[in-house]
């Protein structure tokens, strides 16, 4: 029979600095869990913070976001832009099939990535509200129909 895991919120400073005040003090980690009202696995992700930093290492939580995203190269996007302006017609698959091609077919760009260079530089197509999921389905010409012989 599986063991029914218990849901613990977010814990808070006080909680992680009582968690280990009752750790330092009792020795005892099962204790230290119940009264702080925390998981052990709580305890053993915030251990390391702890014995690296001490108490004030427990004030902030880590941050989940992101820090820096990846972000294309200015000498790739000036290629991108400059593909397009030679040639109006390609597409997106096209124009990164031929950045692929000339670094070895190692590709530089995703064809999503060379769409949204494209989009920021105001070189790709606004699409058309009609052409939409959903949206107003163009009207056609009424058929005709044939007269029975």
């Amino acid at each position: 029979m599986d063991k029914k895991r218990t849901y613990f919120p977010t814990t808070t400073a006080q909680q992680r600095c009582l968690l280990f005040e009752v750790w330092e003090e009792t020795g005892n980690r099962d204790e230290a869990c119940r009264r702080a009202h925390v998981s052990q696995g709580t305890f053993y992700k915030w251990k390391p913070r702890f014995t690296g930093g001490g108490y004030a290492a427990l004030a902030e939580p880590y941050s989940r976001a992101p820090k820096a995203h990846a972000q294309t190269p200015p000498a790739v996007a000036a290629q991108v832009i400059a593909l397009r302006r030679q040639s109006p017609a390609w597409g997106k698959r096209r124009i990164a099939d031929e950045l692929a091609k000339g670094n070895n077919w190692v590709p530089l760009v995703s064809p999503n990535t060379v769409k949204r260079i494209l989009d920021d530089a105001g070189l790709w197509p606004a699409a058309a509200d009609q052409a939409k999921k959903g949206g107003p389905q163009p009207v056609s010409a009424p058929r005709k129909r044939r007269a029975k012989p």
